[in-house]
Order: C-alpha cells, then sequence, then structure tokens
C-alpha cells in the first residue's frame, strides 16, 4: 500500500516505526500530561490502530477496559485481513485493567474523524518518514 524504496514493508518494520514516533504529542490530549517514557504506549492506542489500518487494512477492533468490574474506558487494536490480530499497545494496561474482548467497529470517513484527528496525522506522518514512505499514501 505505500510507495517505499522497492522493499515491502514488514510487521516488524511497522512495529518499530510506530513505537519510536510515540510520545506525549500522539497520545489522548486527557492523558498528555502524564504521559511518560516508562509507558510509551499508554493512550496511544486509537491512533496507532487508525495507523496500522492505513498501512494493513483489516478491522478495528475495540474492546472495554474494566477496571474491579467497571468500564473504565476503551481499547483499540487490529485484525488483519487472515484473523491475525495485532495490538501494538496492549503493554499500557496494568494487571488491574482487564480488557474485554474486541468489536468491529467501522472506521470513520475522514470527515467524521474529529477527535484525535491532530495525534493521528502527526503519528502517521511519523510513521511514513521512518518507513521511508514516499508520497502519500492511501488511506482503506
Amino acid at each position: 500500500m505505500t510507495d517505499t524504496a522497492e522493499k515491502p514493508l514488514l510487521l516488524t518494520d511497522i512495529e518499530l516505526a510506530v513505537r519510536a514516533s510515540w510520545d506525549a504529542e500522539t497520545c489522548t490530549p486527557e492523558y498528555r500530561a502524564r504521559w511518560t517514557g516508562d509507558n510509551p504506549a499508554r493512550d496511544q492506542c486509537g491512533v496507532t490502530a487508525l495507523v496500522l489500518n492505513d498501512l494493513l487494512g483489516g478491522d478495528l477492533l475495540r474492546g472495554e477496559v474494566h477496571v474491579d468490574g467497571v468500564r473504565v474506558d476503551y481499547h483499540w487494536w487490529n485484525r488483519l485481513g487472515d484473523g491475525l490480530e495485532v495490538d501494538l499497545t496492549r503493554e499500557q494496561f496494568a494487571p488491574h485493567e482487564i480488557v474485554t474482548p474486541g468489536t468491529v467497529i467501522p472506521r470513520p470517513p475522514d470527515s467524521g474523524l474529529r477527535r484525535l484527528r491532530e495525534e493521528y496525522e502527526l503519528l502517521r506522518e511519523r510513521v511514513l518518514v521512518r518507513l521511508g514512505a514516499t508520497g502519500a499514501m492511501p488511506r482503506p
């Protein structure tokens, strides 16, 4: 899906590019002041799932995050066409935070992406640069 220098993208290349691109500016604004490099995946799941969906297609999955049986948040990850689930931010959760199985959520059209648009676009651009992508990458 990308125009890279003759070399196909491997999931390991994408994972390294994504992880190297996270920082406080790409996490959810509500968590930004508490973001640290000690848990860089924290609150990066939504934007990461969208960028992976851009690169690899497949489904967006959303599960609930529960603490003591109460939903406190949502968690996003991907399922590729062959059924492989890819979750690059799963390690953000402490043992007491339980993620329910995911439900497929239709990707919002770009015009409908209001929350986290800036964070998504920043992460996407950083990842593309790290992957050596040239030109615009089409969104699925």
